[in-house]
């Protein structure tokens, strides 16, 4: 390996992956939501958070709307 490096003729270059950053948000959800996450995060080995994430990314990119109706 080198001692020193020159990089001061290396151009720069956007980072490819700023569209896949997660942005980190608060949200109020049931007990009974989280426990249900939790439990699918200890079957599965992936982290609850990860399950809540990809769940709601499915929704999303299948456009699935809510069909629910208020008494």
């Amino acid at each position: 390996m080198r001692e020193n490096y020159d990089f001061s003729k290396m151009k720069g270059r956007k980072n490819p992956y700023t569209k896949y950053l997660k942005q980190p948000v608060t949200m109020r959800l049931d007990k009974d939501s989280i426990a249900y996450f939790k439990g699918l995060a200890e079957e599965s080995g992936i982290p609850y958070q990860t399950l809540i994430n990809l769940y709601l990314r499915d929704c999303a990119s299948n456009e699935r709307k809510l069909d629910m109706k208020w008494r």
